[in-house]
């Protein structure tokens, strides 16, 4: 399984910091307010230094951001996943449930570590994580968690449970199109074919693309007994992805 699979990762809301007092009027920055700015300014440059690859000038602004606030949740976020990004997962683990204490029925937040504790194959706790981000009345994208806990039972060859928690994104968002992979793929895997190349066509049908549909839908249509379709699924993922993995897997195991 592959981290792109997961759909995820951050929704971290960066809130403004309020100016204004009772009434309408404008008062004077307390010393709380210039320390949450302080704290979402260099939270925010951290995040750009690390969406432009300096990761050690990212860290360094994101260190400061918790000088200035160590109760401000997006950075306590953010500089989890960078500790995950460099392999300091003992370092990512401490942020990821350092932002849950702090915000502890937010649904980002609890789905953030449920999918860092099913990476690190810590299952049973992740799924509770994922039912605390579900509780969360106001989380925006509940069908992410849902998928994303789908993920995490994939990882225990659990099918059945992977594929109720697929379908309940599915009810929740119909044009999830990794939630529409998952179904097809769990269908394969359950040696039901024909249902999987429906699912499979839903996702086609939204547009969506990817190295690991092609070689499904591939897979699906062989197993169905169709090789020229199954021929053609072979040709767009060679001509489309040829350096992919499916497309190297498909090249290994050709007669």
């Amino acid at each position: 399984m592959r981290l792109e699979r997961w759909g995820m990762i951050l929704a971290v809301a960066l809130a403004s910091v309020g100016c204004a007092g009772g009434g309408g009027g404008l008062r004077e920055p307390t010393s709380a307010d210039k320390r949450s700015e302080g704290a979402q300014v260099h939270t925010e440059l951290g995040q750009r230094y690390m969406q432009n690859g300096d990761l050690q000038g990212a860290l360094e602004k994101l260190n400061k951001a918790l000088q200035f606030d160590p109760n401000y949740p997006p950075a306590h976020t953010v500089i989890a996943v960078l500790y995950e990004r460099i392999n300091d997962n003992a370092n990512a683990e401490l942020h990821y449930r350092r932002a849950v204490e702090l915000e502890p029925k937010k649904g980002a937040a609890n789905n953030n570590l449920a999918v860092f504790l099913c990476k690190e194959g810590k299952v049973p706790e992740a799924q509770g994580y994922f039912q605390r981000a579900l509780a969360d009345p106001f989380y925006a994208t509940p069908d992410l968690a849902m998928g994303n806990a789908g993920t995490c039972l994939l990882k225990t060859q659990d099918l059945d449970g992977a594929e109720v928690w697929f379908r309940k994104a599915l009810e929740k968002n119909p044009s999830n199109v990794d939630a529409l992979y998952q179904v097809a793929h769990v269908l394969y895997l359950k040696n039901d074919a024909f249902r999987a190349r429906a699912f499979l066509q839903r996702y086609e049908a939204l547009g969506a693309v990817s190295p690991d549909s092609l070689k499904l839908g591939h897979d699906i249509e062989l197993r169905l007994g169709n090789g020229e379709v199954a021929r053609d699924y072979a040709k767009r993922l060679r001509d489309r992805f040829p350096d992919s993995e499916p497309a190297r897997a498909l090249d290994a195991s050709a007669p």
